[in-house]
């Protein structure tokens, strides 16, 4: 059973329920604790990049991952995306696989090591910050429109880590529809002024595909559905109903046909995400459509710049 993450999470401030879950913290404050003192493996044998977030869910940390890849390879880099594999988690997999050169077992040190024996220059981790054994060449931090939520621990609040945490990471990655990050970039300076920020935007490469000017049901099973909803606003498309699904959830044929159903009552297309679509079984992928993107870098040169000078 999938759960949805709890609305609180992102309040600007907490409210009384996070400050009644905030004594239950404290393992992730001991996990930490412990974790900053345990010795990771560095490999001579391949260059490592991390994408990963100290915010749970739907920081763009795939479509980045798969950014990447493409940058590394016009550079020459034989590269590959490394996955924990996670049962609930068959949809990144499957859309890593069919965009990059896909390692995927259940542990990432596992995946790295075929990884070697394969050659590969570079190998960009969709995830693992947290991972026990593992430094890497290079760390960036992803985070959302959302920024850092109430600010909170796990389960009071999004975190994984607390916010200063960041100083141990080389770089931060702000994802989302071109806002105004500001105040977030303030936010990161005041714990490191060094530490190097990037800027993404999701930018759509199939609109021309659809008409605008028509009625959209449009559906999503991520961890930020805002994130799709304002791209698809961006663009001018009419939507006129949202259903929301937790992040990674398993379509059954039953929701698939219900929202078929209301959207025909609503004379509406259906439009959902890539990752969502790949859920949904052929036979009942007929009359709903994805939204394809790109992530967008603003800063793309320089990052450039960075990444070869860290690997």
């Amino acid at each position: 059973m999938k759960i949805s993450k709890p609305k609180f999470w992102d309040f600007k401030k907490p409210n009384y329920l996070s400050y009644l879950l905030l004594p239950f913290t404290l393992p992730i404050i001991l996990n930490n604790y412990v974790l900053s003192f345990k010795k990771k493996n560095n490999n001579e044998n391949i260059k490592t990049i991390c994408l990963g977030n100290i915010y749970v869910g739907g920081t763009a940390k795939t479509p980045l991952t798969i950014k990447l890849n493409q940058i590394l390879q016009k550079l020459n880099f034989k590269t590959a995306s490394i996955k924990k594999f996670y049962k609930g988690q068959i949809d990144e997999q499957k859309l890593l696989s069919a965009k990059t050169n896909l390692y995927c077992k259940k542990n990432r040190v596992d995946a790295l090591n075929d990884a070697i024996k394969d050659n590969i220059d570079i190998a960009i981790f969709d995830d693992g910050l947290q991972d026990d054994y593992l430094n890497y060449d290079l760390s960036f931090v992803c985070f959302n429109n959302n920024w850092i939520g109430n600010g909170f621990l796990i389960p009071a609040g999004p975190l994984r880590e607390k916010l200063k945490n960041i100083s141990k990471y080389d770089a931060i990655f702000l994802n989302g529809n071109e806002e105004d990050n500001v105040s977030i970039k303030h936010s990161i300076q005041k714990i490191n002024n060094n530490i190097k920020i990037f800027e993404t935007y999701y930018k759509p490469t199939n609109v021309d595909k659809f008409n605008i000017n028509e009625n959209y049901l449009i559906f999503s099973g991520i961890g930020n559905p805002n994130s799709f909803k304002k791209t698809l606003l961006k663009n001018k498309f009419r939507i006129i109903k949202e259903i929301i699904f937790p992040d990674h959830y398993n379509y059954k044929k039953d929701d698939i046909e219900e929202i078929k159903i209301i959207a025909d009552r609503l004379n509406a297309k259906i439009i959902t995400t890539q990752k969502d679509f790949i859920k949904i079984s052929k036979e009942n992928s007929d009359k709903i459509n994805f939204l394809e993107i790109d992530m967008a870098i603003k800063e793309q040169s320089e990052l450039i710049s960075f990444i070869k000078s860290k690997i």
